[in-house]
């Protein structure tokens, strides 16, 4: 199977699995209430093999699944196949990144808290540039002008009909830390505060007066999706990246990004708090 079928599958495989032990329901009970075999049912909830959206929607009725959940699952696993837009860029994407782009080209809400850089659905091209610049296995220059296009074309998303709600958190340092030159953090700061005017995004910022703050988990992402996806928590740590959907971890980060919202400053003060840091470069 593709590195791309497998992202919707595992979205699907999760969804169903969590069906189940809502309804109680042993695999081979499950199997035996629609006419298929345990291990069917077991490959269903897993990210191997094909699915028939018919044997999908099965399952969901007996599951007792809600309307929009039954048709929104099955809209998914008719999906299951389908590429996104990234899938012109090279089979080279790793998994990680084929898996966030999967989830975040279905998502409803995106909540972001960053500690060190700009998230990057918000970054410019200079920044983003500059950044990858930085890496300390140094790039070449096509390398780097595609992973800026990928962040670039990742940004559509923000300008879609119906765009997905941004909420992000930046710790003071982001605003303060200078990437590239001065010239492309000023623009980068012009970026955040347009983008503060937005309807459909929130941007606080975390100033360093706070202190100690419930942030420890470091920078994080919680990706909303539909009734057909589940929420996950997208870490990013530079050796690699998780990708959290527990009930008790979405608990854990949801209760951190309440903290820090209630902490951050409001989105006038944080406007003006970034002005000040354009200013002073």
């Amino acid at each position: 199977m593709s590195v791309r079928t497998t992202t919707r599958r595992r979205q699907l495989g999760a969804t169903m699995r969590k069906l189940r032990a809502r309804k109680g329901l042993t695999l081979e009970e499950a199997g035996q209430l629609v006419g298929v075999s345990k291990a069917t049912v077991s490959r269903y909830e897993t990210t191997a093999g094909t699915v028939k959206w018919l044997v999908v929607d099965a399952l969901c009725r007996v599951y007792e699944a809600t309307e929009a959940e039954r048709a929104a699952i099955v809209a998914l696993a008719k999906e299951a196949k389908r590429q996104g837009w990234w899938s012109s860029f090279a089979d080279s994407i790793p998994e990680s990144m084929n898996l966030l782009l999967t989830l975040e080209d279905e998502a409803v809400r995106e909540d972001h808290f960053s500690c060190v850089y700009v998230p990057g659905l918000l970054q410019t091209r200079a920044y983003s540039t500059a950044l990858q610049k930085a890496n300390e296995v140094p790039l070449a220059a096509e390398e780097i002008e595609r992973l800026v296009d990928i962040r670039m074309k990742r940004q559509e998303i923000l300008g879609r009909p119906k765009p997905p709600r941004l909420w992000a958190i930046l710790d003071e340092s982001v605003i303060r830390r200078t990437v590239g030159s001065p010239e492309t953090m000023k623009e980068q700061l012009g970026r955040l505060l347009e983008a503060n005017e937005s309807p459909h995004i929130t941007l606080q910022v975390l100033p360093f007066s706070k202190g100690a703050h419930g942030a420890a988990l470091g920078s994080f992402v919680i990706i909303g999706g539909t009734e057909a996806t589940l929420d996950v928590v997208y870490v990013d740590f530079h050796t690699g990246s998780l990708f959290l959907e527990k009930d008790e971890e979405l608990d854990r980060y949801r209760l951190a990004f309440q903290y820090l919202c209630a902490q951050a400053l409001d989105m006038e003060a944080s406007s003006s708090l970034i002005q000040r840091a354009r200013k002073e470069l």
